[in-house]
C-alpha cells in the first residue's frame, strides 16, 4: 500500500472525549501503527463532543431516552466523518445503532474484551448482599430491568456520566452500588476499583458489550484496506448474531434487551433476554447453530422471544 498516512498527512481518528473513549482510540491507533510500521504521529486523535456528553444533562441525571436514543453518542462524530474532517470513528459497539447513515460503513472490530458487567460496591460482594430497599444507580435500562426483575425491593436511581463520574457519585453516597462494564475497567487499568464480575449466567450483558467498532466512509478504499489489517473476525461473527437480534427487536436505547453470542469451534451459541422496563416480566432463550449463520440465528431468537412476550410487550 503506497498511500499510507504520514506525520504531515495523518489519518484522523474521531472519538468522544471520555477517558474510556480515548483509551479505545489509542488502542486503535496503536494497532494500526503496529500493523503498518508507522510512527504514532502518523495518526491524529480528534475529540468530538456528542449530545450524550452534555455536562448539564449528565449532572441532572436525565435518562437517555428523554434526550434521544443511541445516536446520542455517534451523530456528531458521523457528521464530522461525512464532512471529511475525520477519516475513521472509534466507537463502543454497545452505543451503536444497528444501521449506519448513508455513506458510512461499520465493518471493522477489534478483539473483544471481557463481556461481563461488574458489580461496584465498597461494602458488598454481590447484588444478593445488598439490604432490602438499597439504592442502586444505573443509567442502563437493561441493567435497571434486570435488577428489578431479580430484586424488586431495590430502589434504582438514574446514574449518568462516564465511568469516573459514576464512581464519584458512588463515593458521594448518591447510591450504595452501581454497575460498570468489566471491559471499560480493564481498558482503563482500574483494578483498584472494588468490583465483582457478574457471570453472564446471572446477568446477560448488553448487545456487543466489550467490543470496539471502527466506522469509515464507504468510498474510502485506503482506510478500508488499513482497517482490514486489524479486523478481528471472531468478534465480527459474534456481533453479527447479537446485532441482528437487537435489530429485529428494536435497537434503540428505550428497550431492555440483552444478548451474548459465544463461539466454540464451528458452533455459535446465542443467548438473549427481553424485559419489561419495570422488571415485572422477562423472557430469555438461546439458540445454537453454525458460526456463519449468526444473523439468521439472531432474527430467529428475537422472533421466538417476541412470540413469548406477546404483542406490545415493550410498550405496555
Amino acid at each position: 500500500m503506497t498511500d499510507l498516512p504520514t506525520p504531515q498527512s495523518p489519518l484522523k481518528l474521531g472519538t468522544r472525549g471520555s477517558p474510556l473513549a480515548l483509551a479505545q482510540a489509542h488502542e486503535t491507533r496503536d494497532r494500526l501503527a503496529a500493523a503498518f510500521g508507522l510512527p504514532m504521529d502518523a495518526f491524529e486523535i480528534v475529540v468530538i463532543k456528542t449530545t450524550g456528553d452534555d455536562r448539564s444533562m449528565i449532572d441532572a441525571d436525565r435518562p437517555l431516552k428523554e434526550i434521544g436514543n443511541k445516536g446520542l453518542f455517534t451523530k456528531e462524530i458521523e457528521e464530522a466523518m461525512l464532512a471529511g474532517r475525520i477519516d475513521i470513528a472509534v466507537h463502543s459497539m454497545k452505543d451503536m445503532p444497528t444501521e449506519q447513515p448513508a455513506g458510512l460503513v461499520l465493518d471493522c472490530y477489534l478483539p473483544r474484551e471481557d463481556v461481563r458487567d461488574a458489580f461496584i460496591c465498597p461494602d458488598a460482594d454481590s447484588l444478593h448482599d445488598l439490604p432490602q430497599g438499597a439504592v442502586v444507580g444505573t443509567s442502563s435500562l437493561r441493567r435497571r430491568a434486570q435488577l428489578l426483575h431479580r430484586r424488586p425491593d431495590l430502589h434504582v436511581v438514574e446514574f449518568r456520566g462516564n465511568l469516573q463520574t459514576r464512581l464519584k457519585k458512588l463515593n458521594e453516597g448518591v447510591a450504595r452500588a452501581t454497575f460498570l462494564a468489566c471491559a471499560g475497567l480493564n481498558r482503563l487499568g482500574m483494578s483498584h476499583v472494588p468490583q465483582s464480575p457478574i457471570s453472564a449466567d446471572d446477568m446477560l450483558p448488553a448487545v456487543a458489550q466489550g467490543a470496539i467498532g471502527i466506522e469509515r466512509r464507504a468510498d474510502d478504499t485506503r482506510t478500508q484496506d488499513m482497517l482490514a489489517a486489524i479486523h478481528d473476525t471472531p468478534t465480527a461473527l459474534r456481533l453479527a448474531a447479537e446485532r441482528a437480534f437487537l435489530a429485529a427487536l428494536d435497537g434503540s436505547c428505550e428497550t431492555p434487551i440483552a444478548a451474548l453470542a459465544e463461539q466454540t469451534g464451528d458452533t455459535l451459541r446465542l443467548r438473549g433476554e427481553i424485559l419489561k422496563t419495570d422488571g415485572s416480566a422477562a423472557y430469555a432463550g438461546e439458540i445454537t447453530g453454525p458460526v456463519g449463520t449468526g444473523a439468521e440465528m439472531g432474527r430467529s431468537l428475537a422472533a421466538d422471544l417476541l412470540a413469548q412476550g406477546g404483542p406490545g410487550f415493550f410498550t405496555h
